[in-house]
C-alpha cells in the first residue's frame, strides 16, 4: 500500500494568504493539519508516502524534512485529478494498490482509514469510495447508485440537478485505487464542468465503463469528514480534536 496525500491548496476561504501559509499547514488545536492526517496514516511507510504540494511548497516540504516523505510539485490548480497525475512520477512500475486522501481532514481516523483499505482488500476492487450517509446538505460531491446500490456515477455539487442534490449519500474525497489502473486512466480526464478542472471523481466512471469493481466504504462517525475550507471548519475541527487529545 501507497499514499498519495493533496496538500498543494492555497486555502483562500480560510485566509490563509494572510498568514503567508498554505491551507495544510494551518494550525489546529496546535498542530498543522497535516501533522494528524499524516499520523493517522503511519501504518503506510514515509517512504511510500507522496505528499503533493503547490503554494507555498517550500513551507510543507521543510516543516515535513524530519520524515522520508516523498514530495510532487502541482504548480497550477487544475483539481485534483491533475493533482494526482503530479505524483505519477512515483509509481513507475508499482501495481499495487494507493489511498488517496486530503492533507486537510484532521478528524478522519486510523481507524476509518484501515477500514478502507480493508474493505477494499477484501473485496479484491480496483476502487474503492470512502462516503458518509449526511442529512445536511454539505458541500461534497453526490454519490448516485441504481437500485441494486451499483455506483452509477459521482456528480461535483456545483454539476448536480436538484433531483441529485437531494441524496444523502456523499463522497468525502478519500479512495484506495489499483495505482497501474488510476494512472493509465488518469489521460482521459477532461475538464468540462463548472469550475473548469480535472476531477478525480470522474476516474470511477470512467472505471466502470471499462468493467472495473468500483465499491463503497461508509464512515460509521460523520464528525470525522469535515475538510478544513473555512473559519468555521478549522474551528470546528479544533473544538473536536480538544475532544478527542483530552
Amino acid at each position: 500500500m501507497k499514499a498519495i496525500v493533496l496538500g498543494a491548496g492555497k486555502g483562500t476561504r480560510l485566509q490563509s494568504e494572510q498568514f503567508q501559509m498554505p491551507k495544510v499547514l494551518r494550525q489546529a488545536n496546535g498542530r498543522s493539519l497535516i501533522s494528524y492526517v499524516l499520523d493517522h496514516i503511519n501504518f503506510i511507510p514515509q517512504e511510500d508516502t507522496v505528499v503533493v504540494v503547490g503554494y507555498k511548497k517550500e513551507a510543507v516540504r521543510e516543516a515535513l524534512s524530519g520524515g522520508k516523505y516523498l514530495f510532487s510539485d502541482q504548480d497550477q490548480q487544475l483539481g485534483t485529478g491533475h493533482a494526482v497525475n503530479c505524483a505519477r512520477d512515483h509509481f513507475e512500475g508499482y501495481n499495487g494498490n494507493v489511498l488517496v486522501l486530503y492533507g486537510d481532514m484532521p478528524l478522519l481516523s486510523k481507524a476509518t482509514y484501515e477500514k478502507i483499505i480493508k474493505t477494499h482488500e477484501e473485496a479484491n476492487a480496483d476502487c474503492t469510495i470512502m462516503t458518509a450517509i449526511v442529512d445536511d446538505s454539505l458541500p461534497y460531491g453526490r454519490i448516485i447508485k441504481d437500485e441494486n446500490g451499483n455506483l452509477l456515477d459521482i456528480v461535483e455539487t456545483k454539476d448536480c440537478t436538484p433531483e441529485q442534490l437531494a441524496v444523502k449519500e456523499l463522497n468525502i474525497g478519500v479512495y484506495v485505487f489499483n495505482a497501474k489502473l488510476l494512472f493509465d486512466n488518469l489521460k482521459e480526464l477532461k475538464n468540462n464542468n463548472a469550475q473548469g478542472e480535472y476531477y478525480l471523481t470522474d476516474i470511477p466512471k470512467i472505471l466502470l465503463g471499462k468493467g472495473a469493481k468500483i465499491i463503497t466504504c461508509t464512515v460509521t462517525d460523520n464528525n470525522e469528514i469535515f475538510g478544513v475550507n473555512t473559519i468555521e471548519d478549522l474551528e470546528f475541527c479544533e473544538k473536536q480534536l480538544a475532544k478527542t487529545e483530552a
